[in-house]
C-alpha cells in the first residue's frame, strides 16, 4: 500500500520564485533582502512591508507547476498540501490549476509556521501513512519532527540536499517513493 504525498507548494509543485519575489520588488525591496520559505506575514513585518500591500501585487497566474507536476498529481489516488502561502493566492492559484488535494492547509491553518500534523488530522492518517515532499530545510525538519519521511524535490534548483536525503530528480519519482516507504 502507498503512502499518501503531502506536498509543499512554493518551489515544489509550482515553479513560484519570480511569482513570490515580484510584489516585494514592486513595492521597493531589493532581490537580496527577500528570502524564502516564511509565512508570508513574518516576511512582509521583517521588510516592512504590509501584506495586504503585498497580496494586492501578487499575480496567481504568474507561476506555473514544474515539468512533470501535473501529470504526476493527476496519477496520485490522494494527496495534500501543506503550505506557508497566504491562503488567498494559494487556494486562487489551486482553483486556476485545477488541482483538488484531499487536504489543502495554507498559514491561516496553522499558529506559526506550517505543520504537519493538522494535515495528518484533516486527511485521518498518522505519520507512518504519509510521505512529504519539499524543497526546504524546514521542509525536511517538519517530516523528522515526526518520523515521516522526506522526499527533497531535486527538480528545484535552489533545493539543497543535506546528508540522508531522498532527492528526487523528478515528479515522476514521487508515486514510487511513496510506495517504497
Amino acid at each position: 500500500m502507498s503512502r499518501v504525498p503531502i506536498f509543499d507548494l512554493d518551489g515544489t509543485l509550482l515553479d513560484s520564485d519570480a511569482a513570490l519575489m515580484a510584489p516585494f520588488l514592486a513595492l521597493g525591496v531589493p532581490a537580496g533582502e527577500v528570502t524564502f520559505g516564511h509565512v508570508l506575514a513574518d516576511e512582509c513585518a521583517r521588510l516592512g512591508i504590509a501584506v495586504e500591500a503585498y497580496l494586492e501585487r501578487y499575480d496567481v497566474a504568474a507561476a506555473a507547476p514544474f515539468p512533470g507536476v501535473e501529470e504526476m498529481l493527476v496519477s496520485l489516488d490522494r494527496w495534500a498540501v501543506c503550505s506557508n502561502k497566504h491562503p488567498r493566492p494559494g487556494r486562487a492559484e489551486l482553483r486556476r490549476l485545477g488541482w483538488s488535494p484531499d487536504v489543502a492547509l495554507f498559514a491561516d491553518a496553522f499558529d506559526g509556521p506550517k505543520r504537519l500534523t493538522p494535515v495528518l488530522v484533516a486527511l485521518g492518517v498518522t505519520a507512518g501513512d504519509v510521505v512529504f515532499v519539499g524543497d526546504t530545510s524546514h521542509d525536511r525538519a517538519l517530516a523528522r519532527e515526526l518520523g515521516v519521511p522526506f522526499g527533497l524535490a531535486g527538480w528545484n534548483p535552489r533545493a539543497v540536499p543535506e546528508a540522508g536525503d531522498v532527492v528526487l530528480a523528478s515528479p515522476a519519482e514521487v508515486p514510487i517513493f511513496a510506495a517504497g516507504c
